[in-house]
């Protein structure tokens, strides 16, 4: 439900400003567990549920780069406990909606018809003696200015009486929910999360996408204007906001406050939309007669409209919130960058040798500019394809060809094609490229590729060939990094050139008496074959003066080391 609509007249001090932080909501709830469970009060159980909603939103978001199970399990578990204080949460904001609008204009009165709904309680001892025949009477002489609305009286009524019966279905619920696995969960997820640097690129890609669906949700909400497009695309602006608070501590010193702001608005005209289904779903009738119900749907409809037409002030138009924002976040060639750092966190999490699949990569696109400046592969002659981009397809099947080790390290080529193709596609890569980066990666070891074979088919048939190629390529590069004492090498060195017919790889360190000479021998078969050319490893030998050691990269850029911390 939205914000409360009845602001007290004497508010409270200010109470020191929350810590962010997943592990400072997981802590958060437990705390909130012990206020909620004393009665289940309105405050305690709006304040339980915003923990609540955001360790779960964080949650959505940190699955999206770290596929440990936990995240589910604790997003499951909140999520339980969260539905089950929601009817709860509605009928103590609806209480104050009634309020609001069934109030006369003066102050004083407005405070009389709150005392009224302490009077109309059913899940208590009623205040001041007082009964609810007392509440229906039309004595002119009562105290209660709101008696004198029976609309007001029945809406009070239902809601109590929800109230009560939300309580013990709540109570039921509440008392299964697993502290004590709460507990650990924010001992071990916060140490997860915090992998990965706040206002990195790669969260700053994961707020685009938050940006995406919940300006998706914009869109459609103008066209339907119905209560569940309104609805939805306060969800989708929540997690937007969740995310940038949490994660982009910059963007939210800018956008905080209007994202708040938004929310709010949107979660009112939830609430009247909720108090208006609550008034017609009810058994019995809460309005007497024609003349009254018009006129509470008068009430609600401007109340509505007002919020409706502040959201379009700021939302809609040239000037509006959502170009701001998009033009703060990753485009272009940024996105393209920070698309890879998002595929290279998420194998980082379940390969358990990434320095190898690092030093895999590098080796790689060595091997691919050599290749491609000789003129040697099919991408050179497809440089002008706009939707493939056969250089960073290589460089994501490298990084992410080990993944499937994570579930057993035998066949795991196998694992790692299931497993990438089975990601969601980051922003800013195509599912065509996404499929050549799980094509490429299965076939880094094991059989060899077929150009008929089932997996190959479902590409398409241009991009087949150079699957084979970038699969030849991954899996030299593999073999040439596993052999011994190559861990403690961080920057491996390889220079490719072309001899008559031969193509001729010098790697450093590489020895035809070393044990993985064979291994290298047979990975070499794949390319050969593909290329219609011989490939012949040597020893790369650093000479005095020879400035021959290592071919450069001509300006492009390997994502290195963990420069997303």
């Amino acid at each position: 439900m939205g914000a409360s609509p009845n602001p007290k007249p004497s508010p409270k001090p200010a109470s020191p400003k929350p810590k962010l932080g997943l592990r400072a909501w997981m802590e958060r709830v437990l705390v909130e567990c012990d206020r909620a469970a004393a009665g289940f009060a309105a405050d305690p159980v709006h304040d339980l549920r915003v923990a609540l909603r955001r360790c779960r939103s964080l949650a959505d978001g940190l699955m999206a780069i770290d596929p440990d199970p936990s995240w589910k399990e604790m997003k499951k578990a909140g999520k339980k406990l969260f539905r089950a204080l929601g009817e709860l949460r509605d009928m103590q904001v609806l209480e104050e909606w009634i309020l609001k609008l069934g109030a006369p204009s003066d102050s004083a009165a407005a405070g009389d018809t709150r005392t009224l709904a302490q009077r109309t309680r059913k899940d208590g001892a009623p205040s001041g003696n007082s009964n609810s025949s007392d509440l229906s009477s039309d004595d002119p002489g009562s105290d209660d200015p709101g008696s004198s609305d029976p609309v007001v009286v029945r809406l009070l009524d239902h809601v109590h009486a929800r109230e009560a019966e939300c309580k013990q279905h709540a109570f039921k619920d509440f008392n299964q929910f697993d502290r004590k696995q709460w507990r650990q969960w924010s001992r071990t997820l916060p140490q997860r999360a915090a992998r990965v640097r706040p206002g990195s690129a790669v969260y700053l890609h994961l707020a685009l996408e938050k940006w995406t669906a919940a300006y998706d949700l914009h869109k459609h909400a103008l066209r339907t204007r119905s209560q569940v497009g309104w609805h939805q695309l306060r969800i989708g602006i929540k997690r937007f906001r969740y995310t940038v608070e949490n994660f982009l501590p910059r963007q939210h010193a800018l956008w905080g406050g209007e994202l708040k702001e938004l929310q709010d608005l949107l979660g009112e005209v939830h609430d009247l939309d909720v108090l208006w289904a609550t008034a017609l779903e009810s058994d019995v009738s809460m309005f007497p007669d024609v003349e009254s119900r018009s006129r509470w749907r008068e009430k609600l409809e401007v109340e509505r409209g007002k919020r409706i037409e502040r959201y379009r002030e700021k939302m809609v138009g040239r000037e509006s919130l959502w170009r701001v924002w998009r033009a703060e976040l990753l485009s272009g060639p940024r996105l393209r960058a920070a698309a890879m750092s998002r595929l290279r966190v998420w194998a980082e999490y379940l390969d358990p040798d990434f320095p190898h699949s690092e030093r895999v990569a590098h080796l790689a696109l060595l091997l691919y500019d050599g290749l491609n400046d000789a003129g040697l592969l099919a991408t050179s002659a497809a440089a002008h394809d706009s939707d493939r981009d056969s250089r960073a397809v290589l460089q994501a099947a490298a990084f992410m060809h080990d993944v499937g080790k994570a579930r057993g390290a035998e066949n795991h080529q196998k694992n790692s094609y299931r497993m990438i193709r089975g990601m969601a596609r980051p922003l800013g890569w195509s599912a065509r490229e996404l499929e050549m980066a799980a094509v490429v990666a299965r076939y880094h070891r094991g059989v060899l590729p077929r150009p008929r074979g089932k997996t190959m088919q479902l590409l398409d048939l241009a991009d087949r060939r150079v699957a084979m190629e970038l699969a030849g390529i991954l899996r030299l590069a593999n073999a040439l990094d596993a052999r011994k004492g190559r861990e403690n090498e961080n920057s491996p060195r390889i220079e490719v050139s072309l001899q008559d017919r031969l193509i001729v790889v010098r790697a450093a360190g590489y020895s035809a008496l070393d044990d993985s000479a064979e291994d290298i021998a047979a990975a070499r078969h794949l390319l050969e074959t593909v290329l219609h050319r011989p490939v012949l490893v040597r020893t790369l030998r650093n000479l005095v003066g020879d400035n021959r050691s290592t071919r450069p990269l001509k300006g492009r850029s390997i994502a290195g080391g963990l420069r997303h911390r």
